[in-house]
């Protein structure tokens, strides 16, 4: 709000996930006209960014909060929910050993390797891609460069994820302000236009995913975010891809319609979305090497605004429009915003 030179009676909606929205609007001493508590997972900030969009144009409140706080690392009153041994996860995968996401997350990802032949090597390249990246990012959780030999000498976690192969736990919190364009021309700093948004799930439970070598969800939400901005694949300049494991944004890529399937691996092989690459890809570090609170969508969010003001850590030069999309869960929900800086 400060960025915004608001204040909190100038707020009249709010949205977050994790939390309930009116204990945030209560703790800020906000009275919204609108609220969306939408959760989905780590994608959810992005649905409330295409929400909150709605709203705005349907006259429903004229300037949204959303934000985000969790304290992955030190679990700080963590949310706690038991799992309902009646539900689909609790009949059809807790009783054959999955659990957290790790061990969920490589059924996927081990077929997608198979059918792709995308290795090993690749994903511990994307790993040290996004560490370059966050090598030029102050706010970086992680600061000492690595290699492709230490990524996969790093501890196995759940094959095929090694330690450098999963995301960061930490704390964290952001926030953005969304108005209409004409009100952000009052306000002190650079406005940042939504050019197109979209959104999709698929499953409730990563098992049932129709195909698990690609994303329904991702097709979906991509598709929705393209058609409604106008622009094709050549026309963005800087893309932000929820990586919460390696392998993530190699589903992204090529589910968005970046590149065709199987050829996601040689935009790492080839640096096109390192530093100096032709289409830069999680100029923050990613979930991989910045920060990942559990939550990430709120952080990519935030660096697709922070490329398209000119103020980013690692700006590129010159970048007009940028891509920013998420996942939410298991492969079961996604959502893509774009994001321009001309008016």
């Amino acid at each position: 709000m400060a960025d915004a030179g608001l204040i909190p009676k100038d707020i009249d909606g709010v949205a977050t996930a994790g939390e309930h929205p009116w204990s945030v609007a209560a703790s800020l001493g906000i009275t919204p006209k609108w609220v969306d508590g939408t959760n989905v997972g780590g994608c959810s900030y992005m649905l409330h960014v295409r929400h909150a969009a709605a709203a705005i144009a349907a006259g429903y409140c004229t300037t949204v909060l959303i934000t985000h706080g969790e304290s992955g690392r030190s679990q700080v009153a963590p949310a706690r929910y038991a799992e309902n041994p009646a539900s689909l996860f609790g009949q059809f995968e807790a009783p054959y050993g999955l659990g957290v996401p790790v061990t969920q997350v490589t059924l996927p990802a081990m077929r997608y390797l198979k059918e792709t032949g995308t290795t090993e090597e690749d994903l511990a390249l994307l790993a040290v891609i996004q560490r370059e990246w966050a090598l030029k990012n102050p706010r970086a959780q992680t600061k000492v460069p690595i290699t492709v030999d230490e990524v996969l000498g790093s501890p196995m976690i759940c094959y095929p994820f090694r330690r450098l192969l999963c995301c960061l736990v930490t704390d964290g919190g952001g926030a953005l302000i969304l108005t209409s364009a004409e009100r952000a021309k009052d306000f002190p700093t650079k406005p940042v236009y939504i050019m197109g948004t979209g959104e999709g799930v698929e499953h409730p439970i990563v098992s049932m995913m129709h195909d698990f070598t690609t994303s329904r969800a991702f097709r979906l939400s991509g598709e929705a975010a393209f058609g409604s901005a106008g622009i094709t694949h050549t026309d963005v300049d800087h893309l932000m891809l929820y990586d919460p494991f390696a392998h993530v944004p190699f589903y992204a890529l090529e589910d968005l319609g970046f590149c065709k399937r199987g050829e996601a691996k040689y935009f790492y092989r080839e640096r096109r979305a390192a530093i100096g690459g032709a289409l830069p890809v999680n100029t923050n570090g990613g979930g991989l090497s910045y920060q990942h609170s559990g939550m990430y969508g709120m952080f990519a969010l935030q660096e697709s605004v922070r490329q398209m003001r000119g103020a980013a850590a690692a700006q590129i030069e010159g970048a007009k429009i940028s891509v920013c999309h998420g996942i939410g869960s298991m492969f079961s929900a996604a959502g893509t915003i774009i994001f321009t800086n001309e008016a």
